[in-house]
């Protein structure tokens, strides 16, 4: 079978042909540059059943770490060093389907990741930011990291305290405040790749849906993969207008009551502290 062929064969399964369409759709946005960025997204065990053999496991993989919490779950994710941009036309290569043994220490591949690729070096980041997730919400599903570009520039010019950078990014849209009323998580420049980043981002997921990496980019997460995608393109908006107003004389903008007005009109809370009232 030709790798045309393949390809259209795995996108037939819903959830590769979203994370092929997703990934796609972050690399045309300019957020995925070479090998940057990368997803997982929680499966339930029928929805994998339907398409594929839960006992032929076609390899093992050795964790950063044991991940107990996340024992016997299944997950699609993106492969280490694999270019959004080829995705679509190849998933089987650049994608992965796996599933976390019984006891936590060993991640076993049911499908893709083919030729020897391994899962994404972030993957550790994500486990952590999984775990931490559920325990909040039962309901979530995706995480996704990518380098969208406006965020990543008002990192440079930006306060990073979160609430006045929530503040800020509430200021820009008027949906900002119903979309992440729960504000921006944001911890210090670290290298990537580490347990040490992916705990520091797990530990800010325990309040927040969305945390920045400064100077890197942005995690966020949602209970589908619209919801984690529309998330990150909505703070990208405003920080994008932000990077466009910055530096010229504001002559008006969304007050603190409109801001109030708008999250009693929509039935959602603001994160304490951010507001003065």
């Amino acid at each position: 079978m030709s790798t045309i062929e393949k390809a259209a064969k795995a996108l037939e399964i819903p959830f590769i042909r979203e994370m092929s369409e997703i990934t796609q759709h972050m690399w045309r946005n300019g957020w995925d540059e070479r090998n940057g960025g990368n997803v997982s997204y929680l499966l339930d065990e029928q929805e994998v059943a339907q398409y594929f053999d839960l006992n032929a496991v076609l390899r093992w993989i050795e964790p950063a770490f044991p991940v107990s919490e996340l024992a016997g779950r299944y997950f699609i994710v993106t492969g280490s060093g694999k270019y959004f941009k080829n995705v679509l036309d190849d998933p089987a290569g650049n994608l992965g389907l796996v599933r976390i043994s019984q006891d936590g220490t060993r991640i076993e591949l049911l499908w893709g990741l083919e030729n020897e690729a391994k899962p994404t070096s972030e993957l550790a980041s994500h486990f952590m930011s999984h775990i931490e997730r559920l325990k909040v919400d039962p309901n979530h599903r995706v995480v996704i990291h990518n380098h969208a570009t406006h965020v990543l520039a008002m990192t440079f010019i930006h306060d990073l305290d979160e609430a006045k950078f929530t503040r800020t990014l509430w200021e820009m849209c008027t949906e900002c405040i119903v979309v992440f009323p729960d504000g921006i998580g944001i911890i210090p420049w670290m290298v990537p790749g580490s347990s040490e980043i992916g705990r520091a981002t797990a530990e800010k997921m325990r309040e927040y849906h969305a945390v920045i990496w400064p100077q890197h980019g942005i995690f966020g997460t949602g209970t589908s993969m619209d919801e984690a995608f529309g998330l990150i393109e909505t703070i990208e908006k405003a920080a994008q207008i932000y990077m466009l107003v910055a530096h010229h004389e504001i002559k008006q903008r969304i007050t603190e009551q409109q801001l109030i007005d708008l999250a009693a009109a929509f039935g959602v809370t603001p994160r304490p502290g951010i507001l003065s009232r």
